[in-house]
């Protein structure tokens, strides 16, 4: 039996008219799309973005909530280091199992409590943010030191009340010093306070999302 038997005249009228209709409308809209290429563009997804773009983008939203971040919370920023005290010193090494050394130590303050990462050596922390006067020192704020005649050779993080905490040197361990003891303030090298702002550019920004990368692969090893 057909399916031209189970209906009525009427109803296979209607039906044809409907089917008719929706051709039309999709011939429409065919042609629509090819004489409006501009709008296809827009409707389809948006490429994904690169690694490289990511990067560019996690370091701008970053930026912009740290001077915020550490202004806001520098009780909880001191109290992070303060965690690591006793932390023993190993040169090239980025967590506190296995040791920090100085710029590590500011390092991984800065990355475990606010998100923020900084460059791996001293002597690039020194231009991230912007610099300050010893006498514009608040806790949160990095401190530099000339400990190997080389300028910003080491740095700590400024507590407050004079005192910075850091990772000193080989067989010491995470601690807390004096900025007016005679050794520290004969080596002081400068402030820096993070405000966002850095001299980096894209392809060491890069860089150091890929050692973040190669930090968290280790943590997951330990």
């Amino acid at each position: 039996m057909s399916f031209k038997n189970l209906l009525p005249a009427t109803a296979l009228s209607a039906l044809r008219a409907i089917l008719a209709t929706c051709v039309l409308a999709l011939l429409a809209s065919n042609s629509y799309a090819l004489d409006n290429p501009s709008d296809s563009v827009a409707d389809a997804p948006a490429p994904k973005e690169s690694m490289f773009q990511a990067g560019k983008s996690y370091f701008a939203r970053v930026s912009d909530r740290l001077m915020d971040s550490v202004a806001g919370k520098p009780d909880e920023l001191i109290n992070r280091a303060m965690e690591a005290i006793g932390v023993r010193y190993r040169w090239d090494a980025e967590l506190p199992q296995t040791g920090l050394d100085g710029s590590s130590f500011v390092g991984y303050v800065f990355k475990d409590k606010l998100g923020f990462l900084l460059p791996r050596k001293s002597t690039e922390m020194s231009r991230v943010g912007k610099p300050i006067g010893r006498e514009e020192l608040q806790p949160g704020d990095l401190v530099f030191f000339n400990t190997m005649r080389l300028t910003f050779s080491h740095v700590g993080i400024y507590v407050g009340d004079n005192k910075f905490i850091h990772s000193p040197s080989k067989g010491t361990s995470v601690r807390i010093d004096d900025l007016g003891s005679l050794y520290w303030d004969k080596r002081f090298d400068g402030a820096r306070r993070l405000d966002g702002s850095d001299g980096l550019d894209d392809t060491r920004r890069q860089e150091l999302l890929n050692e973040a990368k190669n930090i968290k692969r280790g943590a997951n090893n330990l």
